[in-house]
């Protein structure tokens, strides 16, 4: 009996690893023109989204919700929604936070964690994000996926965040889901759906 639930267990396990598969020289290029191509064509994007922080004492994952937009070249802010009223503004250097009515405004240069998150995500908007000096990137295929993972070089980073993980649509070639790997078992995943991609969005969008 036992030997069959191990049996059972390495195949599942050996079905979970087969779907991520490592990308071929040819296909990476390809996968970052495809990128790139359509980067150049966004000038601004919303899309809601849904946050599952995973804590390994938790039982169940922590969900959040709300919305991100972006505005090239570099206006970016979460909004969320549910199940509090919270935002983050990446602008001119600064995050602004916006909690419950309580703002505040840091520094990107003071923040290196942030600053990373924020240059990865606009990056994957505005197809810059491939030429990082600052981590190693791997690249893999999924079922109608590709996933490029992030691994900071810089010692002080990755004290925080062991690896960052974009997926995107293979056949849009824009990101669907980011997930944060932090350097214990936790982690945070975020889940974008619904998006707008060239729509009209003003400026006061992103006014703490």
């Amino acid at each position: 009996m036992k030997t069959k639930i191990a049996l059972l267990i390495l195949f599942i396990s050996g079905g979970l690893f087969a779907q991520e598969q490592k990308m071929s020289a040819a296909e990476i290029t390809q996968f970052k023109e495809d990128v790139n191509v359509v980067a150049k064509k966004i000038k601004t994007l919303s899309t809601d989204f849904v946050q599952y922080k995973h804590l390994d004492f938790l039982s169940k994952d922590i969900e959040t919700s709300g919305k991100m937009v972006f505005k090239e070249p570099a206006l970016l802010q979460w909004q969320y929604k549910k199940p509090y009223n919270y935002s983050i503004t990446f602008k001119n250097g600064k995050i602004l936070i916006n909690d419950e009515g309580k703002k505040s405004a840091v520094d990107i240069g003071n923040s290196k964690i942030f600053a990373r998150i924020n240059k990865l995500i606009v990056g994957s908007v505005s197809g810059n994000m491939f030429d990082d000096k600052e981590f190693a990137i791997s690249y893999f295929k999924l079922k109608g996926q590709n996933l490029a993972k992030f691994v900071p070089k810089d010692a002080a980073l990755k004290k925080y965040i062991k690896q960052i993980e974009l997926t995107f649509d293979k056949e849009e070639a824009t990101v669907v889901q980011v997930k944060l790997l932090e350097s214990s078992e936790d982690y945070t995943r975020i889940v974008l759906k619904n998006k707008v991609i060239n729509a009209k969005i003003d400026d006061s969008v992103f006014t703490n």
